[in-house]
């Protein structure tokens, strides 16, 4: 059997747990970091929390006989993904990173590209009053001192400082473009900020501010790190994980 260990918490990570465990040869385990409080679990064998960095994580997959690695976290989980990358490479495990597509700015999107959360904050005060900050419970501490009126939507509370004038919104997508375009008329927001998370579960807010004509503060993705390959194909990565490519 080939013992394939998947970094998960995306959907990606669950479609793929899903095709893995019914492929012949091969043992899944999902790993979920434990920051969500009701998390949607993939099927087959799941562990949740931290392995306690790179040291910890070389550690478990020595102790789990690990024969390969399929980071398929989320795209801003930048920490675990260098953990793994080095813990990988200590270890000599074979790692995939499996990265759905960055969204990519259209016709009438008014797209104002940041590189990290510190500049988006930045540039929202010559943007607009009234801020939708869609950025997940993660960050939002970057924005604790900006200028505005926030709506904060996130899947569980932040535990770090938020604006001073916010409201906090506890949603989980999928959303449609209908309810989102209805959330942004409600709130009467005049600027959305958010991470370039790729995808269609949280896509909606894209098509709804480029329909209302609003700018969209897009944070960039931090870069994966060096000769690390990856794919945006699942096919691709079920295949390589279970040793047919």
């Amino acid at each position: 059997m080939r013992r394939v260990l998947v970094l998960g918490g995306t959907s990606e990570a669950r479609a793929l747990a899903a095709a893995l465990a019914v492929e012949p040869a091969v043992d899944v385990v999902s790993s979920l970091a434990g920051r969500v409080r009701e998390p949607v679990l993939p099927v087959g064998e799941v562990r949740i929390g931290g392995f306690g960095g790179v040291d910890g994580l070389s550690n478990w997959l020595r102790s789990n006989d690990i024969d390969a690695v399929v980071d398929a976290t989320h795209p801003f989980a930048a920490r675990i993904t260098a953990n793994a990358a080095a813990a990988a490479d200590r270890v000599g495990v074979p790692l995939l990173v499996l990265r759905r597509p960055e969204w990519v700015a259209g016709p009438g999107d008014r797209w104002h590209p940041v590189a990290d959360l510190a500049a988006a904050a930045r540039e929202v005060p010559a943007l607009g009053h009234r801020v939708f900050l869609t950025i997940g419970r993660q960050g939002v501490d970057a924005f604790a001192d900006a200028p505005g009126r926030y709506l904060v939507r996130a899947i569980d509370p932040p535990e770090v400082a938020m604006p001073a004038d916010a409201t906090l919104l506890l949603d989980r997508g999928p959303f449609t473009v209908e309810s989102e375009i209805a959330l942004l008329r409600e709130h009467r927001i005049e600027v959305v900020v958010t991470k370039n998370s790729g995808g269609a579960l949280t896509s909606a807010k894209l098509d709804a501010a480029r329909e209302l004509g609003l700018p969209v503060v897009m944070v960039a993705r931090t870069p994966l790190p060096k000769r690390v390959p990856s794919t945006a194909n699942p096919d691709d990565a079920v295949a390589w994980a279970s040793g047919r490519a």
